[in-house]
This record gives C-alpha cells, structure tokens and sequence, in this order.
C-alpha cells in the first residue's frame, strides 16, 4: 500500500501518496462515479497544486484516476445543474447574468491552470473513460501518457457549449494538426490511444493503467533525481517559448539563467560526471 504523503492528508477529492524520492502521485478520488468533477473538487485542485509548487519535498508529479473505470468522466453535470454552477438568476438582467457567468468560469478556469502554473513537471496518466474535462486537465500537464484502452472526447458540443476551461486554448498547441484539433472539437467523437500518440497528444501508450502508471512513476523518478534548479528551470523556459516569439523567450532566457547559472547544482553535476558518481541536489 502507498504511504500518505505527509501534509496532505486534509483533501477530501484526492489521494497525495509518495512514489519515490521527490515524487508525488495524486490520484482524482471519485471513482464509483468515474471521477466526475464536482465543484469542490476543482476548488480542491488548486490549492492542492498550489501546495505541491511550494513543497520543497516534491519534485515530479503523477497525475491519474482512481478506479479501473475512468481518468475522469469530465464534469458531473447532473450535480451541478442541481447546485449553483449552471444555474442562473432570473431577476438578473442578461449584463448582469453574463458578467455572474463570466465570474465562475473564470475561477474554474484558474483552478485548472494550476496544474499548468506548479513549478514541478506533472506527468498525467489517462486510461478508460478520459472525455470533457479530461482534456482540459491533462493539456495542463507537462507529459501524457496513457493506457492502450483509453477513450478520448472533447465532449463539450455534444452539451451545447463550447469547451471553457482550457481544451480550446491548448490543445492546438500540444498537437501536431490543428486540422484534427477542428475535427474532434467540433464533432466531439471518440478517438482512443492510437490516434492520440500519433498526433503527438501522449507521448507513450502502455498496455494497462498498472503498465501506464509504472511507466509514468519511472519518468518522475528520473526527474526527481536531477537538478530541481534546472528541471524547474526547463519548465518555465519551454511554458514561455510556447507563448512567446522566439526572441522574447531567448530575452526572458538569459535574465532566467544570469540567476540559476549561480546556482551549486551546476557544479555538483559537472563534478558528478567527472568523477562518475550520482549526484545529490539541495532541496528548492
């Protein structure tokens, strides 16, 4: 059984364990209803990625689904045309509706993105049902990875609405056709694994979850064990230049690294692999 990582035990949505040295594994904890999100569990999210980005304990994350079942069924729309999420006031006039509307998606919005925001590489494990918000938080994550049974959907228009959390902004920029971006947006059909890995949107496909995980775990171990001054580094720099001009990345490159080129962890590496011994990095 996985040992709790310790500080984490207050989060009712999700289970924070160690998968190493430096790694966390969080697992979205919903599964007799196949992961759904309701709204605590997104509220949940960001401050539980928010603490991961400080802890000086964690320097990798996993990211995946408990259950057999699913990765995460996206959003419990039944719970949440129950409660405030979809609902409206009618008193309100529409400017007044709109900007209500505009409030919450927002913050729904931002609790995803600190997925994205946390400084430490989320490595993201999808299998079975992964539709909706399931691409929404998994474009979040710096690797994919999932498993050969994985269902795939950009669910929204088949609700009627356009996808808001994140899918439309992001996946065009993590795939290699924004052709096929079109075609699974606007028709919100399945696609599984295979067509996944071969437009570029997971980088590995495994056999099973246990196979994905196990996969998954080993990336995060390696990174763990690298220079968090760099890795975090790396992160940043790669998140920039993917939202920037190549010349306002290699700006922002060169103020990043007059700071983390004063960094010790630069030369324990070099020293490391002279003398061929495994380097130990300081906690950041």
């Amino acid at each position: 059984m996985a040992q709790q990582l310790e500080g984490y035990a207050a989060y009712k949505h999700y289970l924070v364990t160690s998968a190493g040295p430096f790694v966390a594994h969080v697992e979205i904890n919903r599964p007799a209803k196949l992961n759904a999100f309701l709204e605590a569990m997104w509220l949940e999210l960001r401050l539980l990625f928010q603490q991961l980005s400080a802890d000086p304990e964690v320097r990798a994350v996993v990211l995946s689904g408990a259950g057999d079942r699913a990765f995460t069924a996206g959003l419990d729309v039944q719970a949440a045309s129950q409660g405030s999420t979809l609902k409206t006031d009618d008193s309100l006039d529409g400017a007044r509706t709109a900007a209500h509307l505009r409030r919450h998606i927002v913050d729904f919005q931002d609790c995803l993105t600190a997925v994205e925001k946390c400084a430490k590489p989320v490595i993201c494990v999808l299998h079975g049902i992964s539709i909706g918000l399931a691409i929404d938080l998994s474009c979040c994550a710096d690797v994919r990875i999932c498993a050969r049974d994985t269902r795939f959907a950009v669910k929204e228009v088949d609700i009627g609405l356009a996808a808001d959390i994140g899918t439309l902004a992001r996946l065009p920029k993590a795939v290699s056709s924004f052709s096929w971006v079109k075609d699974v947006c606007l028709s919100a059909r399945d696609f599984g694994a295979a067509e996944a890995l071969a437009v570029g949107f997971v980088s590995q496909v495994h056999e099973s979850k246990t196979a994905a995980l196990d996969a998954a775990t080993k990336l995060a171990r390696l990174l763990a064990s690298k220079s968090p001054v760099a890795v975090q580094g790396t992160k940043e720099l790669l998140n920039h230049g993917r939202d920037h001009s190549v010349e306002d990345n290699l700006r922002y490159t060169s103020i990043w690294n007059s700071v983390a080129l004063q960094s010790s962890d630069l030369k324990v590496a070099l020293l490391s692999g002279i003398q061929k011994t495994k380097p130990r990095f300081e906690k950041l």
